[in-house]
């Protein structure tokens, strides 16, 4: 008989009864029931109903135990009883009669229960994580992420991608978020970074005549934390292609994505076929987001028409504005007073002054609430003809320049939505933003600079960008890139581009935001250097492995789905990191300490 087991504890059935097993595990739970002794012990596969009688040697030693004290134990699997049947258990319809134990580590008093899985502060839970990872859900996660992931990799070899690793020491980049930085020993006074992204090294791959990559990418950013984003490390589906459209890079993922939503979305449909493309202006216009959730049927509307030199002043006045309009977030069943004032209230609670509306009720002329008596029925019907609302219905109002407004009426579509369950929660939703504004206008800086990824290949006619008066500011604001993102259920999974791998046009590029070539050469030299030399357009995208997971199970804090995350505070409260070294290693290294600034 092996040392620790003949079978796993999730791997006993009706068909072993009466055979003599080994099992090794966790003391899940124990139970005495009138000295006879219920142990449910559990392992990484699953859980098996031990029966312990008082008159073998095996009850007093496992009856001392503590909860996830490790043992072994010999015994005859027998049937249940029919009322005693366990249906939510594999192993339910069977027990094992314990005739021996030994105990193989015996557990102190626990900081953190296992069982039934009670709430408990995160930073209990980070600091103890390998209890924390004992648990079922958390358990489940890590594997559905493992799952994931070797899921992702057969998908992407299928579509004729090669997997291959770039490198971690590398060197700092000036674009994004601050570099985790390492100091080199062979050479004081300078330092390796880790990688932001492989975003150079993928394209010098395609450069170096590789055709499609993938990687399963550590990623390293020094920035804080939030729900959905990791303040130390994260995990992407990184690739990349070589002579492709925008459209190739689009048909050549998308199968992968919704074939793994398929396969481990619980029954929740995935989009199927193509993603919808949507403009990133038509995503701000009818969304109030690049990021929008099209779970949710409503969209925002202009109606900026039907208030210019209308009776409700606030409005009327504020259309004086060039660049002002009033948009309208349509709330089907949401004709009530009491729901009008309930959204009124939740917008104070936002910060803003409050929330306009109108609302339609049987027997009433035009619509209901203070702005309808102001512009009058004519006006408040037109609204409800454009919006398609019926009686019953209300219509929210958001007034000013769009640019300052808009991200509030795209929270207001989405609370509408939750308070009225107009949303289809059971599935995911994919889609494309695409078409992002290249440069902006920086009140800040007074100038132009880049809106997004200053790599991408701007979306104009070459020839016409490369003779573009730097000082056109009405033209430039118009050039879009070949720039997008992934979004599902309102979750950014990654973005992506076409590469901008011409020199000249990348130099030009640069030049319109006010870099001169100079600069290009110091920062990113070794790429044009690269692209001189022979460079096939190429493009790709890099889709973040947590956040997919996080959507799969359910989850609001991507944490839930990381083996060993960072706290908040980017601190790991387990291993003690970041902490002190040695003043040897520091001597090593050529670097002194110094005190921080004060205040």
């Amino acid at each position: 008989m092996h040392a620790y087991r003949t079978h796993d504890c999730g791997a006993l059935r009706g068909s072993h009864v009466g055979q003599s097993v080994r099992l090794s595990g966790w003391i899940h739970r124990k139970r005495d029931h009138g000295g006879i002794l219920f142990i449910d012990l559990r392992d990484h596969y699953g859980i098996s109903q031990l029966v312990i009688l008082p008159s073998t040697p095996a009850h007093a030693i496992l009856d001392a135990l503590r909860a996830e004290s490790v043992v072994r134990i010999d015994g005859e699997v027998v049937a249940r009883t029919a009322d005693t049947v366990n249906a939510a258990l594999p192993t339910g319809e069977i027990e094992v009669r314990v005739t021996a134990a030994e105990t193989l580590s015996e557990a102190h008093e626990l900081p953190l229960p296992v069982f039934g899985e009670p709430d408990y502060p995160e930073e209990t839970r980070l600091k103890y994580r390998f209890l924390d990872l004992r648990r079922e859900t958390l358990h489940r996660h890590i594997m559905l992420r493992s799952k994931v992931i070797a899921s992702l990799r057969n998908r992407m070899n299928a579509q004729g991608f090669t997997e291959f690793q770039t490198p971690i020491l590398t060197a700092s980049s000036p674009e994004g978020a601050r570099d985790f930085l390492v100091p080199s020993r062979m050479h004081h006074g300078k330092f390796y970074a880790l990688p932001q992204a492989p975003q150079q090294f993928k394209q010098l791959l395609m450069v170096a005549g590789f055709d499609r990559y993938f990687q399963i990418a550590p990623c390293f950013r020094d920035e804080d934390a939030r729900a959905d984003r990791s303040p130390g490390e994260f995990y992407q589906l990184d690739f990349e292609m070589s002579f492709v459209t925008q459209e190739d890079v689009f048909t050549a993922i998308e199968p992968v994505l919704a074939g793994v939503f398929d396969e481990f979305g619980n029954g929740k449909r995935a989009t199927v076929g193509a993603f919808p493309r949507i403009k990133y202006a038509d995503a701000i216009a009818n969304y109030g987001s690049d990021k929008p959730d099209l779970r949710n049927p409503l969209v925002l509307q202009d109606v900026s028409a039907h208030f210019k030199g209308g009776g409700f002043g606030l409005f009327a006045r504020i259309l004086d504005g060039p660049k002002s309009a009033v948009w309208a977030v349509p709330a089907p069943g949401g004709g009530s007073r009491a729901f009008c004032d309930k959204m009124n209230s939740w917008a104070q609670g936002e910060g803003q002054p409050g929330l306009g509306y109108i609302f339609w009720r049987e027997g009433e002329e035009g619509g209901a609430g203070p702005i309808a008596k102001n512009i009058g029925p004519e006006r408040a019907n037109a609204i409800r003809e454009q919006l398609g609302l019926k009686v019953g219905d209300a219509a929210f109002f958001v007034a000013g320049e769009s640019s300052k407004f808009y991200k509030f009426a795209g929270l207001a579509r989405n609370k509408v939505a939750d308070e009225l369950n107009l949303a289809d929660k059971d599935q995911f939703a994919f889609c494309w933003i695409v078409d992002f504004p290249m440069y902006e206008w920086s009140e800040e800086e007074k100038k132009i600079d880049f809106s997004h990824n200053p790599f991408s290949m701007p979306n104009f006619d070459h020839d016409a960008f490369l003779k573009l008066d730097n000082g056109d500011r009405e033209t430039i604001e118009t050039i879009t890139a070949f720039q997008y993102d992934i979004v599902c259920n309102g979750v950014e999974l990654s973005s992506g581009a076409i590469r901008n791998h011409k020199p000249d046009i990348m130099l030009k590029a640069f030049e319109i935001a006010g870099y001169g070539p100079e600069v290009v050469e110091e920062k990113f030299g070794g790429m044009l250097n690269a692209f001189r030399y022979g460079a096939p357009p190429h493009g790709g995208s890099a889709p973040g492995i947590d956040r997919i997971v996080m959507l799969l199970a359910g989850v609001d804090t991507i944490r839930d789905v990381i083996v060993f995350p960072l706290n908040q505070q980017a601190q790991d409260l387990m291993m003690n990191a970041p902490g002190e070294v040695a003043s040897k290693q520091l001597r090593e290294l050529g670097i002194r300490i110094v005190d921080g600034p004060k205040g």
